[in-house]
């Protein structure tokens, strides 16, 4: 979607224009057929209302949008700006419309609100067709460009930091929403090297033998079943204060789950291409960091796996030596997603020593029994890192619930042969996998799990994207270190 900022006395170049219109404010100026026909519509400036009308202006007929912002200092206001952003574009992207003219003069505005404006409808603009070649000219986008005229100071400078996030959602769910024979974990790792390296980061890749080397055990036995090689993936962003130890994003990335041995059932199993949400994620982030040269030490890791039932794959009873010395008792292999994870949180504690972790996980079904899609499961060792990730989740929409952690919890993982088992009982099952990688984290290193399967991939359309990938964890982790990392 383009995007320009028109100056204040320009003439709207689009048929379609809009304006946001505050709760019972109904703009005295409005055309009277427009103004009637929004009160005879109920339209009355609520937070996600939308009407729609037609005006003569210059001599030509003008298609006008009024979108309801709702009360101007309410809690919720970026918020309902945002909304309205979005239900525009969802509006209209198909409309046979090429333009849209966002008209904010005199609606007082702020440059953050533009901003969440712009990133609602560019966000809701977004879709990947390639592989649709059958659409009729009625579902296909004609939307392609946004005007916005009237807007305050700063905002064109404010919206290039927005339009980088914007970028990494994108990105990541690019990644996301391609099939798993065309995303896997060399593929992955060169989308991001072409995409990434572009945008300033330095990639660092460890094939099957680099890990293998390294005594990672535990995430080459959910490969060993696949033909296609795991690879690990390091993405450095580092702009913050010199030989400041960075904080680490990791991600799992199993580009497909068949949950091995234990194969899942086969209905909705073509679901599990984006079992990589948290891999893709990262990637998102990082990119977004890089794009708006976030001052912050980032580092971001992807774990990327395919996990395959072949005649070499692990099986249900086989024990695993994971890179820290710690060994596991694989009771079921369709809990793969923490065996990547363990051995990914301890290379990266090695290799860079984090000030802080943050891990990024499609991990268990139960967290979706427990949040249905409207949360993300969050799992800390550190009140202060688990409430600024609220906080940031609360900010942008990306939203977590804290769960508990303990010992009664741990216990649950005990094996009989082993230094664990990788399942606990059949109840809990989100608290025992973060139980699970909490053996792996360094005592005194803040860590946090986010457990993202309910979030990643939407069955319906949401406030900011269609069906199907939505960017979860993106908005979350930039908003993260923005006042966490860089105050």
């Amino acid at each position: 979607m383009q995007i320009q900022f028109l100056e204040a006395s320009a003439t709207p170049s689009t048929r379609l224009v809009a304006r946001l219109v505050n709760q019972d404010a109904i703009p005295a100026e409005l055309e009277p057929v427009l103004a009637e026909g929004a009160r005879a519509s109920r339209f009355t400036g609520k937070a996600g209302q939308i009407f729609e009308g037609f005006a003569e202006r210059g001599g030509g007929l003008a298609r006008v949008a009024l979108a309801g912002v709702g009360s101007p200092g309410a809690d919720d206001r970026l918020a309902a700006v945002e909304r309205a952003g979005a239900g525009l574009v969802a509006r209209f992207l198909t409309s046979g419309e090429a333009g849209l003219t966002f008209d904010l003069s005199g609606s007082g505005v702020s440059a953050e609100e533009v901003c969440a404006l712009l990133l609602g409808a560019r966000l809701r603009a977004w879709r990947h067709d390639v592989y649709r070649t059958k659409l009729g000219d009625d579902q296909k986008p004609t939307l392609k460009a946004i005007a916005v005229l009237g807007a305050p100071d700063g905002a064109a400078v404010a919206w290039e930091r927005e339009a980088a996030v914007a970028e990494g959602v994108e990105f990541t769910r690019q990644l996301v929403t391609e099939p798993a024979n065309v995303i896997y974990p060399e593929s992955f790792v060169a989308r991001c090297q072409e995409r990434l390296g572009a945008a300033g980061l330095t990639l660092r890749v460890l094939d099957e033998a680099a890990m293998r080397d390294l005594g990672m055990g535990a995430l080459l036995g959910v490969a060993q079943g696949s033909e296609r090689p795991p690879r690990l993936l390091a993405i450095e962003w580092r702009n913050g204060p010199a030989g400041e130890k960075p904080v680490a994003f990791v991600g799992k990335g199993v580009t497909f789950d068949t949950g091995g041995i234990s194969i899942k059932p086969a209905a909705g199993m073509e679901d599990m291409k984006w079992d990589m949400g948290g891999a893709a994620a990262v990637a998102g982030a990082m990119l977004a960091l890089a794009l708006r040269h976030a001052r912050a030490n980032v580092v971001g890791i992807c774990g990327l796996v395919e996990n395959m039932p072949d005649a070499r794959a692990q099986r249900p009873g086989d024990v695993v030596t994971s890179m820290s010395g710690q060994t596991i008792e694989v009771i079921n292999t369709d809990a793969e997603g923490r065996l990547v994870l363990c051995d990914a949180l301890t290379w990266v504690q090695r290799e860079y020593q984090p000030r802080a972790i943050v891990d990024l996980a499609t991990l268990t079904g139960a967290i979706i029994a427990a949040l249905a899609n409207e949360y993300a499961g969050l799992f800390s060792n550190d009140d202060d890192l688990a409430a600024r990730l609220t906080a940031a989740g609360e900010a942008t929409g990306d939203r977590l619930w804290r769960f508990p952690m303990g010992p009664a919890y741990d216990k649950m993982l005990d094996s009989p042969i082993a230094d664990m088992k990788n399942v606990g009982a059949r109840f809990g099952g989100s608290i025992t996998a973060a139980q699970f990688l909490a053996r792996f984290v360094d005592k005194g290193t803040p860590w946090a799990h986010l457990d993202i399967a309910g979030t990643v991939w939407a069955d319906k359309p949401g406030q900011t994207w269609d069906k199907g990938a939505t960017g979860y964890g993106v908005r979350l982790l930039d908003r993260y270190v923005r006042d966490a990392l860089e105050g």
